[in-house]
């Protein structure tokens, strides 16, 4: 017998969210991870908000929806509203129920600044690899850290000289601005980015374009490829191995030597005497193009070396599945605070990502 195609609406469903999501969907081990850390953050929730007014949204709803919008790949908290309306899983993970409207898109303008000062993305972060079942996980010896650009919301038309007013330059044509610089010496020193003036200009390497950018940081553990720390910086020369000394230094404090895996470009003389000063060994890969390198055999003798090399380049999946994936190839936020805290929070929700698979949960 043919069935139907007609379908009135129901005025009550007896099928809870719950018994939607099946169950063994990854998101339900993600979910079981997140509510763990954001219980522990409960107390650095309470100190940003005020004990007076209406209710806000509670930033553990806020927090699970922006990590759904890194997980799916959603461009905008505006289509993350929209998609939030009609899809129960989304609805399940925030801890939204069937009836209840999804707030507006606005809403996460009006809480980053909150989030922002209280420094919630790195907190959730070290939350997330804190748990007794994630911390089994890490390695405690061995490093490998690795840098990467960022892209600025910011045109290089507006990479304009300091103290320059009035508009930019039509070329005498009325209408689009010149994109023409011919001629025209810029700098960081003497021009600055009139959309985001925490952008730099930079060139990742000789015959590439230069961009305005930042530079995002992170030091993965070789054990479990999991980032442990994570940060965002202007660009600059040194920033990579400035960056990497400070993500290692807290867990240089031991007796036992540690590892730190590197590429060539961090492959300097003063680097690799400070990173053995802090009882570090460097595993950089050596720089030989016209050049002598800061390593040399009593380092690279060891079979650790090429193991570290091996291993390092998987901080490389990080980088891409947060640019690609999470959407951070080029930040739809300005200032430097603001992209270093959408950085950190997508290293976040890459280690979540991965860790149903690590933890043996069903995926």
């Amino acid at each position: 017998m043919r069935g139907t195609d007609r379908r009135s609406g129901e005025l009550f469903s007896y099928v809870g969210l719950e018994q939607r999501v099946r169950a063994d969907h990854p998101l339900r081990a993600i979910r079981a991870v997140v509510n763990e850390a954001l219980d522990a953050l409960s107390g650095e929730f309470a100190t940003l908000y005020s004990g007076m007014g209406r209710p806000s949204i509670p930033p553990e709803m806020l927090l699970r929806a922006m990590l759904l919008q890194a997980f799916y790949s959603v461009r905008s908290e505006r289509q993350l509203m929209e998609r939030l309306e009609f899809d129960l899983l989304f609805r399940w993970f925030v801890g939204l129920g069937v009836d209840e409207p999804a707030w507006d898109h606005s809403t996460f303008s009006k809480n980053r600044d909150r989030l922002l000062d209280g420094d919630i993305a790195a907190r959730f972060l070290s939350a997330v690899l804190a748990q007794p079942r994630v911390r089994r996980l890490l390695s405690t010896e061995h490093f490998s850290v690795d840098g990467t650009l960022i892209d600025a919301w910011a045109s290089i038309k507006s990479f304009r000289p300091k103290g320059a007013s009035g508009p930019p330059d039509d070329g005498g044509g009325g209408g689009k601005t010149s994109s023409s610089f011919r001629g025209e010496k810029r700098s960081n020193a003497t021009h600055a980015s009139t959309t985001d003036p925490d952008a730099m200009l930079y060139r990742k390497g000789a015959g590439m374009e230069a961009r305005l950018c930042f530079i995002g940081h992170g030091l993965m553990e070789n054990r479990s490829g999991l980032l442990v720390d994570a940060r965002l910086t202007r660009v600059s020369g040194h920033a990579e191995r400035l960056a990497a000394l400070e993500m290692i230094e807290p867990y240089a404090d031991r007796p036992r030597a540690i590892t730190l895996g590197a590429d060539r470009g961090y492959d300097a003389a003063d680097f690799v005497e400070e990173l053995r000063t802090l009882n570090v060994r460097p595993h950089v890969a050596q720089n030989v193009s016209g050049r002598r390198s800061a390593i040399d055999r009593r380092t690279t003798r060891h079979a650790s070396y090429a193991a570290s090399l091996r291993t390092r380049k998987r901080i490389e999946e990080a980088f891409g599945w947060i640019k690609i994936v999470a959407g951070l190839r080029r930040t739809k936020l300005r200032g430097l605070a603001k992209v270093d805290w959408s950085f950190t929070f997508a290293a976040a929700a890459y280690n979540l990502i991965r860790l149903p698979k690590l933890l043996g949960a069903p995926a």
